[in-house]
């Protein structure tokens, strides 16, 4: 599919950066002597496998359905966006306990200029690379794309208290280089927690957002013979989304003509909705005055 070779292809570029980028941030660490470079080159590597993860739920993702996901693959995604967030979490503590270990016992060296260029460089490389995926994961939608943008851009914010750490630290307040790593181990951590739960929505039939379901309910009353909505209901799935809905048609009319209405509501929604993967239609009598109750969404 074209949504997995886009996605795919994205992926390795970012790999192959981050790749050069972990082996200079943690050569300039243990070169120029600096604990929080090489928790950032640590990061970097927490990067490399996390990308690996998301061409992983891509390929998975994005296969047809079969005899047993008679409904497809697209939970898998979230997933793997869930196994991102772990890296991310687990890499934000690793990082924090290094950082709280050194302060405490005050073992720490002055940091060398080549880990201030490397931070200084990581910066640059990584803003760009958390820019150039998310326009590409919000392109596709993909979730634990997504999530590996925020990757790459947390490696950004770590890099930035690398930088501040190690300069303030090369300027004889050596305290600042572990102290760094710890407070970038808490925004690591942030960013991980909030993608966990943003994918634990996705696999629990969360509905579609308002703005969605509101331009379902026109589309559907658009759509001529249709006298109401008795009910509808959405659920996420993976990047895609399933519609229930039950319309009110006149009663006289006849079951052909019913079935008809329903084809072209389902039509209008599947056509115009690019996020929809399924619409199923019931068709109920108008016998009631109370148009478009029990709506759920």
């Amino acid at each position: 599919m074209e949504r997995e070779k886009i996605g795919t292809q994205v992926s390795w570029i970012t790999i192959a950066i981050n790749t050069f980028l972990c082996i200079f941030k943690i050569i300039a660490g243990i070169v120029g002597k600096s604990g929080a470079m090489l928790a950032d080159g640590v990061h970097t590597l927490s990067d490399i496998l996390a990308t690996f993860v998301v061409i992983l739920g891509l390929k998975v993702s994005s296969k047809q359905e079969d005899d047993e996901h008679p409904y497809g693959h697209e939970k898998f995604e979230p997933v793997f966006a869930k196994i991102i967030s772990i890296i991310l979490i687990i890499t934000g503590f690793m990082i924090g306990y290094e950082g709280i270990a050194k302060l405490i016992s005050g073992d720490i060296a002055t940091p060398g200029k080549i880990a201030l260029i490397a931070a200084l460089l990581s910066i640059v490389v990584k803003e760009g690379m958390y820019w150039y995926t998310i326009i590409v994961a919000k392109k596709i939608k993909s979730l634990s794309m997504e999530a590996d943008a925020w990757h790459h851009r947390s490696d950004a914010f770590s890099s930035v208290g690398t930088f501040i750490g190690i300069f303030a630290a090369r300027m004889g307040y050596s305290f600042f280089d572990p102290l760094a790593a710890l407070i970038v181990s808490f925004f690591i951590i942030k960013v991980g927690v909030e993608f966990y739960v943003k994918a634990t929505k996705e696999l629990v039939d969360e509905s579609a957002d308002k703005e969605t379901c509101k331009k379902i309910r026109e589309l559907t009353l658009s759509v001529a013979g249709v006298e109401g909505i008795k009910n509808l209901k959405t659920r996420i799935f993976g990047h895609r989304i399933y519609v229930d809905l039950e319309i009110l048609v006149d009663e006289n009319l006849t079951v052909r003509d019913g079935h008809q209405i329903a084809e072209d509501v389902h039509d209008v929604l599947e056509n115009s909705i690019e996020n929809i993967k399924h619409c199923m239609v019931h068709v109920e009598p108008n016998i009631i005055e109370e148009l478009q109750h029990n709506l759920e969404c």
